[in-house]
C-alpha cells in the first residue's frame, strides 16, 4: 500500500510539471528523479510507466523518457445503438437468457478507494503473497530450455503430474489439463457438461462467480441448501429428481461463503446420488492450500475416491499465491476428458509456457512449503482476530460457523437489517464489505455479510475495520 501511494504521488507531481517541457523533449533521468524526490528507482520506474500508459510520456530503452507529442483530434463517435436490437434479437429464442452480470465477481476484484479497509477482497494481501519466491521462480523459468516455446495443449507433463499427485487416489497426469485459473476451468466444465437452457444444481449459498458463469452459458442454476456439514444429500436427491439436472457444482472443502466442510458420511452419499442420476459433480477445490494452522488432517478431494468418472475436479494455485498467478487444473476420467480438452483448446489454445514453467519452479522450491506454513499460521491469527473483534463489537451479527480454512467469515444479519443500506453505510465509514444477496440463486432466507480477513494488512486493520463496521451498523439500526 505504501509503495502504491508513493507511485501515485510521484506520477501526479511529474504530471503537473510536464508543461515545462516541449513536445518530444527529454525528461530528467531516472537517477535525477530518484535524488530529487528521494524515492526508490522502482517507484520512479512505475510512475513513468503510469504516465506512459496515459499517453503523456514515451519511454525509450537506453535513452530515457520524453514528453509525448500531442494526440491527434479524436474521430467522431459512431452510432452503436443498432447493437441493442442485435443483441436482444440474438437471445430471443433462448430458454434462459445468456446475459452476463459480473457485478457479484467485481465485488472481490475491484480495489477499494484509498483509506478504505478491504473486507471484501478475494485474494491474499500483498504481505501474505510469496512475491520473492514467485519472482525467483519466474526468473529461473525464463532460463529453462524452450521456456518461450509452445507447450503441449494439455499442459506441461511435469505440472500435470504434480496436480495429479496432489489430488491423490488413482488420478493420473493423463487425466489432468492445465488451465488459466479456476474461473476459466469452471467455465470450461459447465460448457462441456450442460447445454444452454439446462438446469445445473448449485449449493445455496454459493460463489457468485460460478452463478455468473452458469447464467452467461444460458444455464438455469437450481439451489440446494448447505448446512455446517455441507450440502444436504436428501435435498440433493430431490433436486435431481425434480429437475432432471445432469450437473451439480460444489465446494466440499471450506465452502464459499459458509466455510462448511462436507461431512465424511455425506461424501459417499453425494457421489452415489449423482451416479444414480447419471450426473456429474464439478468439485471446485479452490482453497485446499489455505488451511488454517488448527485444522487437523484434511479430507481427500472427492475425485480421489471416484473410480467411475462422476467427478470433474478443479484446483488452482491462484488463491495461495497471487491473483495474477493464474495456473489451475481440470481433472476428469472417461470420454468427458476429450470434450473438456477440445473446449479448452478452442477457447485458449494453451496456458502460456513461461507461467507453467514458473509454477513448476515455485512448487518445487523449498520456499513453497515454507510459504504454506506461513499463511496457515497467518490466516488462523487473522480469523481469530476478526471473530474476537466481532463478538466484542458486533455481538448481534450471528456467526454460526468458524471455519478452519479459507479467508472469510459468513455472518447472518438480524431480521429487518437491510444489506444494501449497511453496505453503503460501511463504505461511508471506510470499510468495504460484501453483501450476501449475490451468493443466492433464489430468494435468500435472511440477510448476510461475507467478511474477508485475508485481504487486509493485519490484525490491527481488522480491529479498525470492525470498529468502522460498528459505526455503520449504528447508523442503519
Amino acid at each position: 500500500m505504501q509503495e502504491r501511494s508513493s507511485v501515485d504521488e510521484l506520477a501526479e507531481r511529474l504530471r503537473t510539471e510536464l508543461d515545462r517541457y516541449s513536445s518530444g523533449e527529454k525528461l530528467p533521468s531516472s537517477r535525477a528523479l530518484v535524488d530529487r524526490f528521494r524515492v526508490s528507482p522502482v517507484t520512479v520506474s512505475r510512475a513513468l510507466a503510469q504516465l506512459a500508459a496515459e499517453g503523456l510520456v514515451v519511454t525509450r530503452p537506453g535513452a530515457g523518457a520524453f514528453r509525448a507529442r500531442p494526440r491527434t483530434a479524436a474521430t467522431a463517435t459512431g452510432d452503436t445503438s443498432w447493437q441493442e436490437v442485435a443483441l436482444s434479437a440474438d437471445g430471443a429464442a433462448d430458454l434462459v437468457p445468456r446475459s452476463v452480470d459480473a457485478s457479484g465477481v467485481l465485488v472481490s476484484l475491484a480495489a477499494p478507494p484509498p483509506g478504505v479497509i478491504e473486507f471484501n477482497g478475494g485474494y491474499l494481501h500483498p504481505s501474505l503473497q510469496p512475491e520473492r519466491a514467485m519472482s525467483a521462480a519466474l526468473a529461473r523459468a525464463g532460463r529453462r530450455p524452450g521456456a518461450w516455446g509452445r507447450p503441449p495443449t494439455e499442459g506441461l507433463p511435469e505440472l500435470r503430474e504434480w496436480f495429479a499427485r496432489n489430488i491423490g487416489g488413482a488420478v493420473t497426469a493423463a487425466e489432468v489439463l492445465i488451465t488459466a485459473g479456476g474461473q476459466s476451468a469452471l467455465t470450461t466444465a459447465l460448457r462441456a457438461l450442460a447445454p444452454p437452457g439446462a438446469p445445473v444444481l448449485v449449493e445455496s449459498p454459493t460463489y457468485p462467480g460460478m452463478l455468473a458463469i452458469a447464467r452467461s452459458a444460458g444455464l438455469r442454476p437450481v439451489p440446494v441448501p448447505v448446512d455446517p456439514d455441507g450440502v444436504r444429500p436428501a435435498l440433493l436427491a430431490d433436486a435431481f429428481r425434480a429437475t432432471g439436472a445432469r450437473v451439480f457444482v460444489c465446494q466440499p472443502l471450506f465452502q464459499n461463503p459458509t466455510g462448511a466442510v462436507l461431512a465424511p458420511e455425506r461424501r459417499g452419499e453425494v457421489l452415489r446420488i449423482a451416479r444414480e442420476a447419471g450426473a456429474f459433480v464439478v468439485e471446485d477445490d479452490f482453497v485446499r492450500r489455505l488451511v488454517h494452522e488448527d485444522a487437523g488432517p484434511l479430507p481427500r478431494p472427492l475425485a480421489a475416491d471416484d473410480p467411475d468418472g462422476v467427478v470433474v475436479h478443479v484446483s488452482s494455485l491462484t488463491k495461495a499465491t497471487s491473483p495474477s498467478f493464474r495456473v489451475s487444473a481440470l481433472a476428469a476420467r472417461g470420454p468427458v476428458l476429450e470434450r473438456l480438452r477440445a473446449i479448452q483448446i478452442v477457447d485458449t489454445f494453451f496456458v502460456p509456457r513461461p507461467l507453467q514453467e514458473a509454477a513448476l519452479e515455485l512448487v518445487g522450491s523449498p520456499a513453497w512449503p515454507r510459504h504454506l506454513r506461513s499463511i496457515s499460521a497467518e490466516l488462523k491469527a487473522r480469523r481469530d482476530a476478526m471473530t474476537t473483534a466481532l463478538r466484542l463489537g458486533l455481538p448481534d451479527l450471528a456467526l454460526p460457523h468458524i471455519p478452519s480454512g479459507g479467508y472469510h467469515l459468513w455472518l447472518r444479519l438480524p431480521d429487518g437489517t437491510a444489506e444494501t443500506a449497511l453496505t453503503s453505510a460501511a463504505l461511508r465509514a471506510g470499510v468495504a464489505i460484501t453483501p450476501g444477496r449475490p451468493y443466492f440463486s433464489a430468494e435468500p432466507p435472511a440477510g448476510h455479510l461475507r467478511l474477508s480477513f485475508a485481504a487486509v494488512a493485519g490484525p490491527q486493520e481488522i480491529q479498525e475495520g470492525v470498529r468502522r463496521l460498528r459505526t455503520a451498523r449504528e447508523e442503519v439500526a
